[in-house]
């Protein structure tokens, strides 16, 4: 028989210690024997409130809760202090309102959706060992707490779509897990807090048994789903929000990251001058910003980078040559006419444009030039040399070739006084007469 399970719940006695009534048609209130296991899986039905857990015993066993996709509508009632074992709350895809209660702070996975007001402080503070925070397509304004920094075993920081302000905590070098390689300490091995079957919890090294992992991200444009590689994904979004100021130095730090996402702030200022130390970014995305200066030549150092944008800032000067950068479509760069090079059309000053026929006559005739240069003066030592010792030679090491030498000399020495003494005296009848 097929099909799925509807209704409500009678009221239970015995409570098992895992729960899993995942993908069928239950409505209503969530039932409160629920929060007396140490697993529930609720996802994927109709249930409307969770207005039950405040009738839960206080030391409620309760570790993992998963009510994504169902009705739940309004507030989150603020009595998740009882629950001492919770560790993972996922309310993905419902229609809650309204602010998150500060007693849900010991929550380490936290996926919510439709949700108004401020960053909540407690963020790092009573939930230092969250693995992933996924707060996008909210409503949060004001701005990111510092608090934000103490999560050193984040590997996923997704709050784009809202309404923040301010600036970038400069404490964002902070996030350990983001950086490359695992580091181990006294919590284990931050690097390896997510799996493809399960949740390792970085406190104590335990796993949520039967859940597997997931977040939904915003990767180069399009909403997807991971799941068995999202270990493999260190990702900051904080695109479509209102920040302001520069990106702080630190986030050259984070060189593990294979995600950035910047764009649709009002960030300003230069690029980080080391952003080619994010050397294992697949994606960054810093377009529709107040950038300026030029684009730091270390970014050609990033040559796994596949998706790249930087269009919409005020950026100028040449873009620095790399197969890379040179790949991209030139909407890349588009937005302002400062920038040039390839693949712009636009020339820089100074670059003068040659037609491959003109370059390669220019190189023959650059080589035929030097081929005679070389050419002709080899020739003219050569022939000095050879000339010299040719006629040298014999007379520095042959006795009697010196003798004869010398006589040739007295012969031509006493011919030219002769012939210069008749000379003379022809000379001096001439003016007598």
């Amino acid at each position: 028989m097929t099909g799925t399970i509807h209704g409500t719940f009678p009221p239970q006695n015995r409570t098992p210690v895992s729960i899993d009534l995942s993908s069928n048609q239950f409505e209503g209130p969530v039932p409160l024997f629920i929060f007396k296991a140490t697993e529930s899986h609720l996802s994927n039905n109709k249930f409307s409130t969770l207005n039950s857990s405040c009738d839960a015993d206080h030391g409620s066993p309760l570790s993992f809760l998963d009510i994504s996709y169902n009705q739940m509508a309004g507030e989150l009632p603020d009595c998740w202090s009882r629950f001492t074992e919770l560790m993972i709350l996922v309310l993905t895809n419902n229609k809650l309102s309204g602010k998150i209660p500060s007693s849900i702070g010991s929550c380490p996975w936290l996926l919510t959706n439709e949700l108004t007001g401020s960053i909540p402080t407690w963020f790092g503070k009573s939930s230092p060992y969250l693995l992933i925070l996924t707060l996008r397509s909210n409503q949060f304004n004001g701005s990111i707490p510092s608090s934000l920094c103490r999560l050193e075993y984040i590997q996923l920081l997704d709050l784009s779509s809202n309404d923040i302000s301010g600036s970038i905590p400069n404490c964002i070098g902070n996030f350990t897990a983001m950086k490359r390689k695992a580091i181990s300490g006294q919590n284990g091995t931050i690097d390896s807090g997510i799996n493809s079957t399960s949740i390792i919890l970085p406190h104590n090294g335990s796993s949520v048994v039967g859940y597997k992992a997931q977040a939904t991200l915003m990767w180069k444009g399009t909403l997807s789903q991971y799941q068995n590689t999202l270990r493999l994904v260190k990702s900051i979004d904080l695109s479509s929000n209102k920040l302001t100021g520069e990106i702080p130095g630190e986030i050259i730090e984070l060189n593990g990251l294979i995600s950035l996402n910047l764009s649709r702030n009002n960030l300003s200022g230069q690029i980080p001058e080391g952003i080619g130390q994010l050397n294992s970014l697949d994606a960054l995305d810093l377009s529709r910003n107040h950038f300026s200066g030029k684009i730091p030549s270390s970014l050609t150092e990033v040559d796994r980078l596949n998706t790249l944008d930087l269009s919409r800032n005020n950026l100028s000067g040449k873009i620095p040559t790399s197969t890379q950068l040179q790949s991209f479509d030139p909407a890349t760069y588009s937005g302002k006419p400062e920038l040039c090079g390839p693949p712009l059309p636009n020339k820089c000053q100074g670059d003068e444009p040659t037609t491959p026929t003109e370059t390669k006559d220019a190189q023959s005739q650059e080589d035929e030039d030097s081929f005679i240069s070389r050419g002709f003066y080899t020739s003219m030592a050569l022939g000095f040399v050879v000339g010299i010792w040719g006629l040298w030679g014999p007379v520095l090491f042959i006795k009697s070739w010196r003798y004869v030498y010398f006589k040739l000399l007295n012969r031509a020495g006493d011919w030219i006084f002769v012939m210069v003494a008749v000379y003379k005296a022809k000379l001096s009848r001439v003016i007598k007469c």
